[in-house]
Parts: C-alpha cells; sequence; structure tokens
C-alpha cells in the first residue's frame, strides 16, 4: 500500500514540475510584454506630465499676467501720489522760501534721498556678490 502511494506522489511532482517549467517558458514570454507595457506606461506617463505642466504654465502664466497688471497699475497710482506729495511740498514751502527756493530745497532732498538709497542698494548688491563668490570658492 505504502508503494502505491509513492508512485502517485511522484507523478504529482513530476507533473508539479512540467507545470513550473511551463511557467517558467511562460514568465519569459511575459517577460518582454511586461517590457513592452512599462515602456508603454511610461510613454503615457510623460505625456500625462507635459500635459499637466503646460496646463500649469498656462494657469501660472494667466495670473502671474494680472498680477503684474495689478503691480503695475499700484507702481503708476503710487508714483502719482508722490508726485502729488512733492508738488503739494513746493506749494506749502513757497510762500517761506519763494517759489525757486521751494523748488531746490524739495529737489535737493530728493536727490540727497535718492543717493543714499542708491548706496545702500549699491553694498546690498557687492554683498550678494560676495556671497556667491564664497559659495563657489
Amino acid at each position: 500500500m505504502v508503494d502505491n502511494l509513492m508512485p502517485e506522489h511522484r507523478e504529482d511532482a513530476a507533473g508539479t514540475l512540467d507545470d513550473f517549467a511551463d511557467e517558467t517558458v511562460a514568465s519569459h514570454a511575459s517577460l518582454s510584454d511586461d517590457i513592452v507595457a512599462l515602456i508603454d506606461d511610461g510613454k503615457t506617463y510623460i505625456e500625462a506630465e507635459l500635459a499637466f505642466q503646460k496646463t500649469r504654465l498656462a494657469f501660472a502664466a494667466d495670473r502671474g499676467k494680472s498680477g503684474i497688471m495689478y503691480g503695475i497699475c499700484a507702481f503708476a497710482v503710487v508714483h502719482l501720489a508722490l508726485i502729488a506729495l512733492v508738488v503739494g511740498l513746493i506749494f506749502a514751502l513757497s510762500p517761506l522760501l519763494t517759489a525757486w527756493g521751494a523748488t531746490a530745497v524739495v529737489a535737493g532732498v530728493l536727490l540727497v534721498a535718492g543717493a543714499i538709497l542708491g548706496i545702500k542698494a549699491k553694498n546690498r548688491f557687492a554683498r550678494l556678490a560676495e556671497a556667491y563668490k564664497e559659495a563657489s570658492e
């Protein structure tokens, strides 16, 4: 009875080994299919990513364009307000210093302030250049 069980078990084992060999051959065939599918999936991913980035860029450009327009308008209004302030200062100082004196004082103060701000900007840019110079060395 034990002998009868052993051959059947061996046949099952042999059948299982044959099935494994068939699966191995089939898996090699499916490996190339998997590689082709992976390449196709990669292409699809790249196309989707490019489409997403284009949409993102279009959205940012649209929002950026309107933001730039608002910024330019704000700058123009602030610039006009500063011009009005300068003209008002000249009118306010005219009775004390004459029209030419008031103009000279206001223009002189603005030129000195502009020179100080220009020197400070130059120093900041010089420090920035030094920081990048040190980082590259």
